[in-house]
């Protein structure tokens, strides 16, 4: 036993002074990580309430880089340079009479929506469904290189803020800013909002130069009385910062403050310092700032889609009170006393596709008060088994001249089980905003957004569905008709499919990365669905019906995203060669994005295509051109009142 114990004792002694050092090297490293952090991180922190710790590589603004002026300009009067030019950034951008008399209300407008530096992705661009839900929306990969950000370009030398042309960098965040969020940034731009807090955030802006100036000066030998001084102003500016929110909550004595604060920081900048800390401060502050700004632009584009593109509360009222109503007081089925007319090829067919009971019904009330005869039309509504009940009803409810209206449960069909088409719902038009780049135009404009309406994948079951009828007229439900049909029916397609309006703003070849490596003539310009004259017989001799399904299987991978998102190029494909040109007059489409359509060009068309994000029933909708749907709204419906309808 006392063999065993001396045996051990030596190895007992290592083990305990191993512990010891493992002890110290753990006290060394718990005095040396505090004092790291006060010393060697210091410069990498702002003074403030910011913690952004975000290496400068991954702070976006590594292409910011230093450009030298005549090629002789040394590294300290780069840093000076690059510190004066953060500093002119941070400079706000209020009246200039805001700083005499602070009595008056501000009235600089908020253009955050419009101008802000966002950041469009690479060769991105959101597609959205005409009719869609809040789930499965799908993004497109179209054409387009990254657009040019004016973050990542500076001008010469010295004046590089004087020589930057504010013009096109207007023009470029627009159009960098319409590429990633579409409409978004038209609706913002015209819904601008008066700034209540243009001095807060001037007094803000003033606050960060000052304690990014502040370290350095108080460094400095010889320098007490502006240390003291810039120590005074940040203390006076974040007192008014810590009880004011809006300008109406600033002292009466804030314009002297600002001022005082103006003339120490340009002391401060006379002054000989380290460059280095201050422009990190200020970059990194900058880049909080901008990223919060593109946090809030997206968020705000997300609502503004979120708004466009679900059902409102009181339509959906109005479909529920609809349907129970349906059941309660089936009102007499007016269809059967014209089922002679059903399927009689003799007599005008209008066919469309929809969810929505207000849209549809204005697009059949304004084709039917612009037409010579009505007692000829029939109106063939394809809805789903959701809609078709409240469907029934209205059109029970209501009547529309002589017209007919001939309502079907898209559901009850069974057609996309006999086709084998994967998801089994009803499928109206698609609309897609595509962005395309336009090598003709400056870098400023290059990039440009479009938006598309072709068929839905239910417009390929048409000769299946009339399979009596030779020809029928497709209407979409965000179309308002001006004037009689009679000629575009009496129209000889001579051999084509569809007549359609073209669109050449958008031509095949620039969607190649899309389409796919099928042939096609890339100079043809892309169709528009809203309002079509389609031959039924011509489409069952050139088997679209067939050419659409051999298509689906190679653009769609069984997801509702990628089944809604091969619209595009299936009707371009599916109809290549086969689309009648129909004259411009006949439709004049761009009125749910485009502010910019005249009065003469709304006139002189025969109808008016809404196709874009806003929609003439949404409160986003364009005001001015509102009124021309509101026309044929239907008025003195009691359903209307009790869900409170009033677009």
């Amino acid at each position: 036993m006392k063999g065993y114990a001396a045996a051990s004792s030596p190895l007992a002694k290592r083990r305990w002074k191993g512990l010891a050092i493992a002890v110290l090297v753990l006290g060394f490293f718990s005095l040396l990580v505090p004092l790291a952090f006060l010393l060697g991180l210091q410069n990498r922190f702002p003074s403030g309430n910011l913690s952004d710790e975000r290496s400068s590589s991954e702070s976006g603004f590594e292409n910011y880089a230093r450009v030298d002026a005549g090629g002789e300009q040394n590294e300290s009067e780069g840093d000076e340079l690059r510190v004066n030019d953060l500093m002119d950034r941070f400079k706000a951008t209020i009246p200039e009479d805001v700083t005499v008399n602070f009595t008056k209300k501000p009235t600089t407008e908020s253009v955050a929506g419009v101008q802000s530096n966002s950041r469009p992705k690479d060769a991105l661009s959101y597609s959205k469904p005409k009719n869609s839900t809040s789930r499965g929306l799908p993004t497109e990969q179209v054409v387009v290189p990254k657009a040019p950000s004016s973050l990542n370009t500076r001008n010469d030398g010295r004046d590089g803020k004087e020589n930057h042309s504010k013009d096109s960098a207007g023009d470029e965040t627009e159009k960098s800013c319409q590429h990633e969020f579409g409409s978004y940034c038209i609706w913002s731009k015209e819904h601008k909002e008066v700034m209540k807090d243009a001095l807060v955030k001037r007094l803000k802006d003033q606050l960060f130069v000052a304690r990014a100036y502040y370290p350095s000066i108080a460094k400095l030998q010889g320098q007490e009385k502006l240390s003291l001084e810039l120590k005074q102003s940040i203390q006076e500016h974040e007192r008014m910062l810590s009880e004011a929110i809006s300008d109406a909550d600033l002292p009466s004595f804030v314009g002297k403050k600002i001022q005082n604060m103006d003339h120490t920081i340009a002391e401060a900048r006379s002054c000989t310092i380290d460059c280095n800390n201050v422009d990190k401060k200020l970059r990194q502050i900058l880049d909080l700032t901008e990223d919060e700004a593109h946090f809030h632009m997206k968020q705000s584009a997300f609502l503004y889609h979120l708004g466009v593109q679900t059902m409102p509360k009181s339509l959906h009222c109005l479909s529920m009170r609809l349907t129970v109503e349906y059941f309660k007081n089936s009102l007499e089925d007016i269809e059967q006393f014209h089922a002679y007319k059903l399927n009689n090829p003799i007599f005008q067919h209008y066919v469309l596709i929809s969810r929505n009971i207000l849209a549809v019904s204005v697009t059949i009330n304004s084709t039917v008060m612009n037409a010579e005869e009505t007692g000829h039309m029939i109106f063939h509504l394809v809805t789903d088994g959701q809609n078709f009940y409240a469907m029934k009803h209205w059109f029970a409810r209501n009547s529309y001249k002589e017209a007919t209206v001939h309502v079907l449960n898209f559901d009850n069909l069974n057609l996309i089980h006999s086709y084998n088409l994967g998801l089994r719902q009803l499928s109206p038009s698609e609309e897609f905003r595509v962005s395309i780049s336009d090598v003709a135009q400056s870098s400023s404009m290059r990039m440009r957004t479009e938006y598309l309406s072709v068929f839905g994948h239910s417009h390929f079951l048409l000769p299946e569905i009339f399979k009596n009828l030779k020809k029928v007229v497709v209407l979409d439900d965000d179309v308002v008709v001006q004037r009689d049909l009679s000629s575009l029916w009496n129209l000889d397609l001579e051999g084509k499919v569809n007549g359609a309006v073209q669109f050449c703003g958008v031509r095949l070849g620039q969607l190649k990365t899309y389409i796919g490596g099928y042939n096609y003539n890339g100079d043809s310009c892309a169709w528009m669905s809203g309002m079509n004259i389609v031959d039924l017989e011509s489409w069952r001799e050139h088997n679209i019906t067939g050419n659409y399904l051999r298509l689906l299987q190679k653009f769609q991978n069984g997801t509702e995203a990628s089944w809604r998102a091969s619209a595009l190029p299936i009707s371009l494909l599916a109809f290549q060669d086969l689309i009648y040109t129909l004259d411009d007059t006949w439709v004049q489409s761009r009125l749910g994005h485009d502010y910019g359509v005249s009065a003469d060009a709304i006139k002189n068309a025969a109808a008016l295509h809404y196709n874009g994000n806003m929609k003439p029933w949404l409160e986003l909708g364009i005001p001015k051109y509102k009124s021309y749907w509101k026309k044929f709204l239907t008025q003195e419906e009691r359903f209307m009142a009790e869900c409170n309808v009033n677009p």
